[in-house]
């Protein structure tokens, strides 16, 4: 049988840094009510002519290189994003793999919000383990700051840009295999967090209204407080399933929306604070990229060594949500 080997990881932050001053100065917000409310310090901003691909090809790259995976055995590209180069077609994905010259691989996007990551490890675990692909490179890239409205204090200081990647590679060896993925979702809180952007279901009467409608709109305190609920709960129900107890867990790595649900999920959990991976400080909320990003953090810091348990938990519009129990299997 084979199973599906999380072999690296790969992320990319833009250069330009938004922080909490600079905000300050664009509404009506201060460093302190921002710190106290989310944790966050600073968001990294992709630079105008920079497209989510771009900052999706950066990590991908990066995850290859880590891989010990040739690029040509590279056979799908799947990328989580809800800020995508085009809001119909092609794909990122597809643009991703044209970029790293990657030409008749499957492609394609999905749009699960802050779940995003989480929802491609399930989807390349099932092309692996269905034994339809064999090396899966997964990309979470967002530009949030082209669908962030600047004059709303509500949404503008919690988004930023970056992008994460990984490759998921078949493997014969079971204590190298993801254990589980739980994903889920529940469309009667769909108006929590959205974007209106003019489908089907709010068609425009005016490119004004079209612009406007385009950005991220949030009920805050709602959101809270299901985020809170919905990933503690997600979190117990994975780990009984599996008979794991969440001090057999080295990481914990929550979706990065602010410091506030990670602490409350925390504490629920009964994780101890050096289990828990926290990154929303430098970089804020980047929904799809969030959790790599965060795992590329402990990656490069040398605290994340190989055979080690992650714990990953991801809540977002939609609303989704999921959660994945994935020991970290490199091959170098």
């Amino acid at each position: 049988m084979a199973y599906a080997a999380l072999r690296s990881i790969g992320a990319y932050a833009p250069s330009k840094i938004l922080t909490n001053a600079d905000l300050a100065t664009m509404v009506d917000t201060s460093d302190e009510w921002i710190t106290k409310r989310t944790g966050i310090k600073e968001r990294h901003i992709a630079a105008e002519d920079e497209t989510t691909s771009d900052m999706g090809v950066a990590a991908a790259k990066l995850a290859i290189e880590r891989s010990g995976i040739d690029a040509s055995e590279i056979d799908m590209v799947v990328c989580a994003t809800i800020s995508p180069d085009y809001f119909c077609m092609p794909s990122t994905a597809t643009i991703i793999s044209n970029k790293l010259g990657l030409p008749n691989v499957t492609a394609f996007d999905i749009s699960a919000a802050c779940t995003g990551f989480v929802y491609i490890l399930s989807i390349a675990k099932a092309f692996i383990e269905s034994g339809m692909k064999k090396n899966v490179l997964i990309v979470g890239a967002e530009k949030l700051s082209s669908i962030t409205d600047y004059t709303d204090r509500g949404t503008c200081i919690l988004f930023g840009d970056g992008a994460g990647a990984a490759v998921i590679s078949a493997t014969d060896k079971k204590q190298e295999a993801i254990i589980d993925v739980n994903t889920g979702a529940d469309g009667t809180y769909a108006d929590l967090l959205m974007t209106p952007n003019g489908g089907t279901g709010s068609p425009h009467d005016s490119l004004d209204a079209e612009a406007g409608a385009c950005f991220m709109q949030m009920k805050g305190n709602e959101t809270f407080k299901v985020a809170v609920r919905t990933l503690t709960k997600d979190v117990v129900e994975i780990l009984e399933a599996n008979k794991i107890d969440s001090s057999e867990i080295k990481h914990f790595i929550p979706h990065q929306a602010n410091y506030r649900i990670i602490k409350a999920v925390g504490d629920a959990l009964k994780m101890k604070e050096e289990q828990v991976v926290v990154t929303v400080a430098k970089y804020g909320n980047t929904s799809g990229a969030s959790i790599p990003m965060a795992m590329n953090d402990i990656y490069e810091n040398g605290t994340l060594k190989k055979g080690e348990l992650l714990l990953l938990d991801a809540f977002g519009g939609g609303l989704t949500w999921g959660s994945a129990l994935v020991p970290f299997s490199p091959l170098k």
